[in-house]
């Protein structure tokens, strides 16, 4: 694994050639109005992880245009945090998006292990580490644990949907997994104007 740091924005040719780039994202808590976007985590499924620290959010040209970019897709686990947390500090709306946690829970209707962790060990037989998640994300200077932790949280997400497609399409539920995926633009929307509980759904 090879990480490699940058500031506020990636350079321009990340973007060249790329079809798919995996996503993920370090705040300051989870309330979107409250604790800021600190770190966000990119890879293209090569073994290189790009973070990109964000001290300055009116200069990152590049990661908007790729996250709005609709003929890249963007690979999340649980997109729909990310997607708001993008969204309220970039002000960019991610297009194109597959959600490994959705992917999960409409494939692997099983088990109830669908977190990173979970995915990580039954269908790679990969361990992870979830130590670092609560530390200082706001650092200027980020442990060379935060950075490994960090890649290592978009590293497989490119294998984990290689192998949920494979679950998805055998029982016929790769269809209402992409209208899940496409109604996640809506539901971020959702969160930031009513919070996380609300459900327009809901009989109440």
């Amino acid at each position: 694994m090879k990480v490699i740091l940058h500031k506020n924005d990636i350079p321009a040719e990340f973007l060249k050639k790329t079809v798919s780039v995996a996503v993920d994202t370090e705040t300051m808590g989870l309330n979107p109005y409250r604790d800021r976007l600190c770190l966000v985590q990119l890879s293209k499924g090569d073994g290189v992880c790009h973070l990109v620290q964000m001290e300055s959010f009116n200069k990152s040209k590049n990661l908007k245009d790729l996250l709005e970019n609709n003929k890249i897709l963007k690979i999340f686990h649980y997109a729909r945090f990310d997607m708001m947390m993008l969204y309220k500090y970039l002000g960019v709306m991610t297009k194109n998006i597959y959600c490994t946690k959705i992917a999960s829970k409409l494939a692997r209707t099983y088990t109830d292990r669908h977190n990173l962790k979970g995915l990580c060990e039954d269908l790679l037989k990969v361990e992870i580490t979830k130590a670092q998640t609560c530390t200082d994300w706001g650092a200027q200077n980020l442990t060379k644990e935060q950075k490994e932790y960090a890649a290592t949280d978009v590293l497989h997400l490119h294998d984990l949907k290689r192998e949920l497609d494979v679950i998805l399409v055998r029982e016929q539920r790769q269809n209402i997994a992409q209208k899940c995926f496409d109604f996640l633009e809506i539901r971020v929307i959702f969160d930031l104007m009513c919070g996380e509980m609300y459900d327009i759904f809901s009989h109440g």
